[in-house]
């Protein structure tokens, strides 16, 4: 089984960058039939802006651009894609923002038929998503942030698609142990990640 890890953090001493790593040990730990490839979208110099191209493929009179194209087959020979992020006014950063915007298309991702039936084309994905937050849990259980990120995320986007969101995983400053437990935390789930599956 192969895992896409895609992170969306221009530090490459970052945590998130070192919890994205923890996840691929996990990975690696729990199998020798498991693979892994990361996907440092700041570092590769991913272009999040959707412009004509993906307005073109949006409306499908026009095939993905080439940027596009290569990560579709990056999640194409993905059973998992794990999304690593630092959360930005309680949603994802730009950067991955607009690697879903334009990489999620009309055609690939779902389909908008004639009828206006919607076809959920990833159904064969599974998605485990980690975000890295710097407000403590009261913050979020009082202004109800991690439901409506979960709406926005697990539900908006990706059971649009009819992906499964397997984890989603919200790390803390200030959970006990930060942040060693976050890195045990990401070691743990990239352990599990194919755990369940044959």
């Amino acid at each position: 089984m192969h895992a896409l890890i895609v992170l969306a953090h221009p530090d490459r001493g970052s945590l998130t960058h070192a919890v994205s790593a923890q996840v691929a040990q996990g990975i690696a730990a729990s199998s020798p039939r498991h693979s892994f490839e990361i996907a440092d979208l700041a570092a590769e110099g991913f272009d999040p802006r959707f412009g004509q191209a993906d307005m073109a493929l949006f409306r499908r009179q026009a095939g993905p651009p080439p940027d596009v194209a290569a990560e579709h087959a990056r999640i194409d020979r993905a059973d998992a894609l794990v999304l690593v992020y630092p959360v930005y006014w309680w949603s994802f950063p730009g950067l991955l923002k607009g690697w879903i915007d334009r990489v999620f298309s009309n055609g690939w991702a779902y389909a908008e038929e004639a009828d206006g039936k919607l076809v959920k084309k990833l159904q064969r994905l599974q998605v485990h998503l980690i975000a890295i937050g710097g407000a403590d849990q009261q913050t979020m259980t009082r202004h109800g942030y991690r439901e409506a990120m979960k709406t926005q995320m697990d539900h908006g986007i990706f059971d649009y698609c009819g992906a499964h969101v397997a984890t989603s995983e919200l790390l803390l400053a200030s959970d006990a142990g930060f942040p060693a437990s976050h890195l045990d935390a990401a070691h743990a789930i990239g352990r599990r990640i194919f755990a369940s599956r044959p």
